[in-house]
Parts: C-alpha cells; sequence; structure tokens
C-alpha cells in the first residue's frame, strides 16, 4: 500500500526536502504551503487552517504522516503574533484536524518541528510558550505582542515539543495508533536562515553558536530524521524530541538541556 503524506511548509527548506525524500522513498505528499503546493492555504488563520484541512481530506481518506514545516522566522520586524499562529496554532491545527485519517492508517506517525533555540537561546517568552501549550490563540498573541519576534520563536518551539511529550503518550495519539514526535534543528541551511543573515538586527548572531561539525545542517540532514521517525524502523520512538543540530546543544549543556521545562503561564519556572 503507497503512503500518503501531508506536509506544511513544503514550498521551501526542510519541508521541501522532507516532501522530497518520502516522495523518493515511494510515498504520495501532498504539500501544503502559501504556494507551489497541492493544497495552497494559509495557516495564520482559523479559516485558512480549514481549509487546509478540508482540502486535504477532499485528496485522500488515510494519512500516514503528517510534518508541519511551515513557520515564521523570528526576524526583525516580524509580526510576533503572527509567529505564535503559524508556529504553534498552525501547526497544530493541521495535525488535530487530520486525526481521523491518521487514525483510519493503521499505523501512523507525526513529526513537529521545534528547534534547540529552545535550550540554546536565552531569555525567550516563556509566558508565550504557556499559553500557547494552553490552547489560548488569543492569549497567546496579545502576550507575544509585548515582547519581539526573536523571543517568541523559541516559546513557539518549546510548546511544540512540550505537546508532543505530553500528548503523544496519551490514548488520542499512541492509544490510536499514531506516533508522535519531533525534532530539534539547530542552524539549517535554508531561505529562513538566509534572511536571519541579512537581519540588520539579529544577522550578526547567525553563525554565533558552535557545532561539533563546524558548519550548518543541510535541509535534506532534517528531513532524513523525520523520515526515519515516520518509520517503522521507528515503532518504539514516541513522545520524544530529537536534536538535529549538530552538537551545538551538547556542546553547550553537556549534562542537562536547559529551558525544556514547562512553569506556570506567568512563565516564572523553566
Amino acid at each position: 500500500m503507497k503512503r500518503t503524506y501531508v506536509v506544511s511548509g513544503s514550498a521551501s527548506g526542510i519541508g521541501a526536502a522532507t516532501a522530497a525524500l518520502l516522495r523518493d522513498r515511494g510515498g504520495r505528499v501532498i504539500g501544503v504551503d502559501l504556494r507551489d503546493a497541492d493544497v495552497v492555504a494559509d495557516l495564520s488563520s482559523a479559516e485558512g487552517r480549514t481549509a487546509a484541512v478540508v482540502e486535504v481530506r477532499a485528496l485522500t481518506d488515510a494519512v500516514h504522516g503528517v510534518v508541519p514545516c511551515a513557520g515564521v522566522a523570528g526576524l526583525t520586524g516580524v509580526d510576533p503574533a503572527l509567529v505564535v499562529s503559524v508556529n504553534y496554532f498552525g501547526a497544530l491545527a493541521l495535525v488535530r484536524g487530520l486525526h481521523a485519517e491518521l487514525a483510519a492508517a493503521g499505523g501512523a506517525g507525526v513529526v513537529l518541528l521545534a528547534s534547540n533555540s529552545v535550550t540554546c537561546q536565552p531569555g525567550w517568552a516563556g509566558d508565550v510558550a504557556d499559553l500557547c501549550l494552553a490552547g489560548d490563540e488569543d492569549a497567546a498573541r496579545a502576550a507575544a505582542t509585548a515582547t519581539e519576534a526573536v523571543q517568541v520563536y523559541p516559546a513557539t518551539k518549546a510548546a511544540l515539543a512540550w505537546w508532543a511529550r505530553r500528548e503523544g503518550v496519551g490514548a488520542d495519539w499512541a492509544g490510536a495508533g499514531i506516533r508522535v514526535n519531533a525534532v530539534a534543528p539547530g542552524l539549517i541551511a535554508t531561505p529562513m536562515t538566509d534572511r536571519l543573515r541579512a537581519d540588520p538586527e539579529l544577522g550578526v548572531f547567525a553563525d554565533s553558536y558552535p557545532t561539533a561539525i563546524g558548519r550548518p545542517g543541510r535541509p535534506e540532514e532534517v528531513a532524513a530524521t523525520i523520515g526515519f521517525l515516520l518509520s517503522d524502523a521507528a515503532s518504539l520512538v514516541v513522545g520524544s524530541v530529537l536534536y538535529v543540530d549538530g552538537g551545538t546543544d551538547a556542546m553547550l549543556h553537556p549534562r542537562v538541556p536547559v529551558g525544556w521545562h514547562p512553569g506556570p503561564v506567568n512563565g516564572t519556572s523553566r
């Protein structure tokens, strides 16, 4: 049986590399993006998310994997509320909206895109992460507007990692035969990181974190990890967050990663 996968952000970067890998392995990929995709939709709005799910459902009855790669970088001048809506709520709306199709596949996987910025970038907005995890988009967007997008981006990625760990082991997901995991990439050579380097304020930090391999990652390297997590070879991997960052987090935190523990809604405990 040919496997069907849904990949958002499929037009570029990690999403494009993941779609290409899954197709090369014989899978059918339904791409979702703002352009150049099977399903053209804007995941920043409730209407766009609903439309995306409806259009995917019109194309297939079963989904063997969902990889929501669509995201907004936390760059200078970017609306921090938009980062919240796309990165967290847009991603999970696609995953939740296709739950029935994932369950119908008889063994499926979800891979969320977290980030090593959660542990490697200090001072990010913990209150935004907590409100995301609580499912309150309006409150999370409001909290995000009190800071800069650069501090909101890791918050959305932390919330995705926490969601994968909290929900992935439950009856609705693992109990329904749907394995939920996340990857946490570091600096990857994509159009998003090209924009980071061009940022007038943040560009100086683009290559500031060390890596054990001495170079940025490539999209296809992250895609290979995603492909593994979606495969039968990863049948025992549930609720995990895998670093795919060339060793950056291990170099900065050789004993215990920092920043992963959700605190109260005011974000005072991490």
